[in-house]
């Protein structure tokens, strides 16, 4: 029997479909790349100037950038030389991911654009073109799965693989900067669309993992890099404004990491968190040299900070021995009311109904800025030949903290009593019966979570200016609030030291810049949950312990897979 050379066999068919998705996808994103060119209305009215021919602007630059991704992807499928690092475990999720964040940003921008002038007649051919030429790389949904283990990479020079590392995080530095600096709603709807789409697509192919593993090697340069990346921040800014909005998020997000203390580590469900956060600012702005202060002191910089520190140790103490002995839900009321007695109690401070001390509901106003070593907090400071405004001072302060705050979660995670909180959070009655003194475990955690979120309040009673009772409360339409702190850890991912950060960032980013958002923070927040829940229980950054305790039994071949920067496989003995 002969064979008729010009047959096909089933996989040579299959080889040809594929690589036919694959260069559709390809020209579909080159396609919408070339949409960006072209004027997508004819009216200025819609913010970002998208009426001009041959000049993306606003929204169209978002769009380029996520065709010109999917672009690059599928040429990479395609084993284009010189791409092949874009896609170490495969092509076709990562295919899927970056499809569907052209497609979201240009259809949100369309659409955008038809709700705010009044109908699609606001939009010119250029935005029909562009809408219809992001749905071509959606074919990439017909690509076969074509995940792979990750081989061996190529070894580089070790100059080299520290110079990947540092574009990494002078870029991560730019996108950052570009988010928070979006002018209009739009925009950063737009920015997380794409960002979000963008940073799936690399998870997706294996680039995260690769990238951890790179920094896992090179540890001291990943964080002196971050160091410079996180510094460089106000360099980059020519006013305050966005800087101010940088400064809460590292107060925040400090004050995340000392809950993730008692959350993440210990296992212990605290919804008063917010209310150490108050005590260290009021102690603060107590012995800060405020007129409104019933204290006639003005303690130094350091001298406050080491107050505000050890009254909220104090707090977390005397509030902690008489409630760590309940559990779960029962412990989680306690904190709950210990947070609302606090913001009653500095209510009633006033002269009135209590002694004077905090001034009631007005709160403690005119607080001085920080002077360090005659270093005026308050006034704008010229740093190589660039002029820094006071919000920048306070940045670097924050960073700072933030920095000493990490190096104490870091190291107490890892010591003997971080390993005695884990196991208390996995299971205390088993970890009783080891010989570890449940109760007195507890109550560390506690005291030192307390202690983070006075430190960090100290140095917010300053950026404020003032303090009130309303801004301690477990939730509301202003961030902090316990509700706000415990969603960032959950969010970010319970015991690490990045994912409170990043959840920290998100939850005060996004009500921030989208202000019809803050009257439904609680709304958002349980939907983001349950979302999180169903697709990622363990988090936007999950450690080691989660991931497996959520997706062994999904992934028959876990043993054989290794997390992001573990450089192991994830065994069962080895969690």
């Amino acid at each position: 029997m002969t064979t008729n050379p010009t047959e096909q066999t089933p996989d040579t068919a299959e080889a040809a479909r594929t690589a036919a998705l694959r260069w559709a996808t390809a020209a579909g994103g080159l396609a919408t790349v070339a949409s960006t060119f072209l004027a997508w209305t004819f009216t200025s009215e819609f913010p970002g100037d998208l009426t001009v021919y041959g000049y993306p602007g606003g929204l169209q630059i978002l769009t380029l950038v996520a065709g010109l991704f999917v672009t690059l992807l599928a040429l990479a499928s395609l084993g284009v030389k010189g791409l092949g690092w874009l896609v170490p475990t495969g092509s076709a999720k990562a295919l899927r991911m970056a499809a569907l964040g052209a497609f979201g940003t240009t259809w949100f921008t369309v659409l955008a654009i038809a709700v705010k002038l009044g109908g699609l007649v606001n939009l010119e051919p250029g935005g029909f073109v562009a809408a219809l030429a992001s749905a071509i790389p959606l074919v990439a949904f017909l690509l076969p799965d074509d995940t792979r283990k990750a081989g061996r990479p190529r070894e580089l020079p070790s100059w080299a693989e520290i110079l990947v590392i540092v574009a990494v995080f002078g870029a991560g530095l730019y996108v950052i900067t570009y988010g928070i600096d979006t002018e209009y709603a739009e925009l950063f709807t737009g920015y997380l669309i794409t960002v979000g789409f963008a940073m799936a697509a690399l998870i997706k192919s294996g680039v995260i993992a690769r990238l951890s593993a790179l920094t896992a090697t090179y540890r001291q340069v990943t964080v002196i890099a971050a160091f410079v990346a996180a510094a460089a921040f106000p360099f980059t800014q020519n006013t305050d404004v966005y800087t101010l909005i940088a400064v809460n998020i590292l107060i925040f997000a400090t004050v995340a990491l000392g809950l993730n203390i008692v959350v993440g580590l210990a296992g212990l469900l605290d919804l008063g968190y917010v209310a150490f956060l108050g005590v260290g600012a009021y102690t603060a702005a107590l012995v800060s040299g405020s007129t409104a202060s019933a204290f006639d002191v003005q303690f130094p910089f350091w001298a406050s900070v080491l107050t505000g520190a050890a009254a909220s140790l104090v707090f977390g103490v005397i509030i902690g021995a008489p409630t760590l002995r309940l559990r779960g839900d029962y412990l989680a009321i306690v904190t709950l009311g210990f947070g609302e007695i606090f913001r009653i109690a500095m209510g009633n401070l006033d002269g009135v109904s209590g002694p004077q001390i905090t001034n009631g509901p007005n709160g403690i106003p005119n607080i001085p800025d920080l002077e360090f070593f005659g270093y005026d907090f308050g006034e704008p400071h010229t740093v190589l030949g660039i002029e820094l405004g006071s919000y920048a001072n306070y940045y670097l302060l924050m960073l700072l903290v933030m920095i000493l705050v990490v190096v104490v979660f870091s190291r107490a995670g890892s010591s003997r009593i971080g390993r005695a909180w884990v196991a208390i959070r996995e299971d205390e009655t088993a970890a009783t019966a080891m010989g570890i003194n449940g109760f007195r475990v507890k109550l560390i955690a506690f005291a030192l979570g307390a202690t983070l979120a006075g430190l960090a309040g100290t140095v917010q009673a300053h950026v404020q200016h003032t303090v009130v009772p309303e801004m301690y409360q477990f939730a509301g339409p202003v961030p902090p609030n316990s509700a706000f702190l415990l969603a960032a850890v959950i969010l970010g991912g319970m015991g690490t030291v990045t994912g409170p950060l990043l959840g920290a960032t998100l939850l005060f980013m996004i009500p921030a810049k989208l202000q019809f958002l803050q009257d439904y923070q609680l709304l958002g927040f349980g939907i983001a949950l349950i979302v999180l829940m169903r697709f990622r229980p363990e988090g936007l950054i999950a450690n080691r312990r989660a991931q497996l305790e959520y997706h062994e039994t999904d992934q028959p071949d876990a043993p054989d897979k290794g997390l992001p920067g573990s450089g192991v496989g994830i065994t069962k003995a080895g969690a």
